[in-house]
Parts: C-alpha cells; sequence; structure tokens
C-alpha cells in the first residue's frame, strides 16, 4: 500500500447516485471498507433530498440515469449556494471527450469511466474531499 494513509476517509460522506444496483452495492462496499458513510439514490430527484439533509462532503453521480441525468443533477448541486461547494465526480460507462467537456461544463471536478477500480474510486475521494470541521 503506497499513500493510503495519505487522506483520513474515515467518517467522510460520500454519496453514490446511480440507476445501477450493481453500481451502487459494488461502491458501497468499497467505500464502506475504507471507512467512508456512504448514502445512495438511484436517481438524481431521489438524490437531491438526501443531498439537502445530509449534505455529504463528496458526490458520484452516474450521467445515464431515469428522469434527472447526472448532469442535470450536477448542474442543480452547483448551482445552489449551499451545495456548490461540495465535489461532483460524473460515472460513465462511456469514455467520450464531450462527455468529459459537458461534465466540465456543468461544473463535475472528475469523470470516472466504468467499471472503476478501487484505487480510481478511492483516489478519486483524496483529491477532491475536504472533511468540513465539525
Amino acid at each position: 500500500m503506497s499513500s493510503d494513509s495519505a487522506v483520513d476517509l474515515n467518517g467522510l460522506k460520500v454519496m453514490v447516485i446511480d440507476d445501477s444496483k450493481t453500481i451502487r452495492r459494488t461502491a458501497e462496499t468499497l467505500l464502506k471498507k475504507a471507512g467512508c458513510e456512504v448514502l445512495t439514490a438511484t436517481d438524481g430527484f431521489e438524490a437531491l433530498s438526501i443531498i439537502a439533509d445530509n449534505h455529504p462532503d463528496l458526490i458520484f453521480v452516474d450521467i445515464m440515469m431515469p428522469r434527472l441525468d447526472g448532469y442535470q443533477t450536477c448542474a442543480l448541486i452547483k448551482h445552489n449556494e449551499l451545495y456548490s461547494d461540495i465535489p461532483v465526480i460524473m460515472l460513465s460507462s462511456k469514455d467520450g471527450l464531450f462527455d468529459r467537456a459537458r461534465g466540465r461544463i456543468v461544473g463535475s471536478e472528475q469523470y470516472l469511466t466504468k467499471p472503476f477500480t478501487r484505487d480510481e474510486l478511492l483516489g478519486a475521494i483524496r483529491r477532491h474531499a475536504t472533511k468540513k470541521a465539525a
């Protein structure tokens, strides 16, 4: 293990928004093993109320979702001054330049291609999460 202890992930509130149960379960398992508190939602609408109630430290959002897609969800989070400081990382099974650019436009911090590895997931958290002082 290299720089695993560089950033303490214990107690970090991480949200995973994805309509795939498999992706949510995989991410949740990996994140819980790293000590994170995990919140999940199946789409953007469900996510917004959870974000309002829990104010996560970092959000992973899938691009392709019913009702409210990842771009719309990210834009709504970033346009709300209460939540605009929360880092948002887009998840997609497509690795296109257009998708990456569109993710940047709506304010996302990073773009991960599915299937992601444990190191990619935790690396993204270490890069962007800043734990709020209690």
